[in-house]
């Protein structure tokens, strides 16, 4: 391949994914995605050939400089393939990486629940006793109480003179309210899809206990069972810090623009982790815990998911030099 159309300029990258480089244009069916290991490539037929193709490559293929735009444009498609899972020539780029907000919307109820969460907070800060309620049930109940309805509009004025709005401001307060929830609600749809793994982990567990005096599979629901209690914590650990972060609603009202920053910055790490889980969540969904052929490989399939993602660096580094002396060339595929 000629190394010709390097770039025109070095203009600034625009919110559609397109280059100047004839070779994207050359495919009807070039596309990119991540590979298991994260590495964003190109994919595109060749005859009956499916060629894979690192971004790296491409750069240095076609020699392209920092300061052009297709050079900038695979940056950004690497960026935004983080949060969809998969980018073609004039798609839109997703938002987190266009505008800071998200690429996808919550659900009704997630909004809600956030709503009531930091109304309940500051409910509870005006008693003095301020916690953040995470039980959806009794959260959705103590917020019904006619008691407490009267408590938050209280509450609202009482903060707006904490805040230095004044009393007669307490709109003030519910407008940050709104715009706090709004933002904190994506994190309640994420919590939700972590409860769809954690559903998958039970499961996992329960058929490594089943599984445990085979001697074919040991080894493998072992390492499983393992992976994927050490993808849980690191899922929990993302959601008890934001759950830490925003437990003080008078810090988060004083400081809301940078508390914003940070509700997103945890979203966006959120999502872009859970986001690979989405086929397996389905798949799982119809897993019952026993012996089975089909739970064989199911078990299979999600060690091969977890491994690249959650494996400690150096089991990783032992399980692919394994691999790599054991596999052979795959048929149909070619890597550039």
């Amino acid at each position: 391949m000629a190394a010709d159309d390097k770039g025109k300029d070095s203009g600034e990258v625009e919110g559609e994914v397109s280059f100047e480089h004839k070779f994207f244009t050359s495919f009807e069916d070039l596309y990119f995605r991540l590979t298991d290991t994260g590495e964003p490539v190109a994919v595109l037929k060749l005859a009956t050939n499916e060629a894979v193709l690192a971004f790296d490559g491409i750069k240095r293929e076609f020699g392209m400089k920092e300061d052009q735009h297709d050079f900038k444009m695979l940056d950004k498609v690497a960026e935004g393939l983080q949060f969809v899972r998969g980018l073609r020539p004039g798609d839109k780029l997703p938002k987190e990486v266009t505008t800071r907000e998200a690429s996808w919307e919550p659900q009704d109820r997630h909004r809600r629940i956030a709503y009531q969460r930091l109304t309940m907070q500051l409910v509870t800060w005006l008693t003095g006793n301020e916690h953040v309620i995470s039980n959806v049930s009794e959260l959705a109940q103590v917020a019904d109480d006619p008691q407490v309805k009267k408590n938050v509009q209280l509450a609202f004025t009482e903060a707006a003179e904490e805040l230095g709005l004044g009393r007669n401001n307490r709109d003030e307060v519910v407008r940050y309210i709104e715009s706090l929830a709004k933002e904190l609600a994506y994190i309640e749809a994420l919590r939700d899809t972590f409860g769809e793994v954690q559903k998958i982990d039970e499961k996992l567990q329960g058929l490594r206990r089943i599984y445990g005096a085979d001697r074919s599979m040991i080894e493998t629901t072992d390492q499983v069972g393992r992976l994927s209690q050490r993808a849980l914590k690191v899922f929990q650990d993302y959601f008890d810090q934001v759950d830490a972060q925003t437990g003080e609603i008078l810090a988060m009202l004083k400081n809301i623009d940078n508390q914003i920053g940070y509700i997103r910055q945890v979203r966006d790490a959120l999502h872009c982790r859970l986001l690979p889980w989405e086929d397996f969540i389905q798949i799982w969904k119809t897993v019952f815990i026993v012996r089975s052929d089909e739970n064989t490989n199911k078990i299979r399939d999600i060690y091969q998911f977890l491994a690249p993602r959650y494996m400690q660096f150096n089991d990783w580094v032992l399980v692919t030099k394994r691999g790599m002396q054991k596999s052979k060339p795959l048929g149909g595929q070619m890597r550039w």
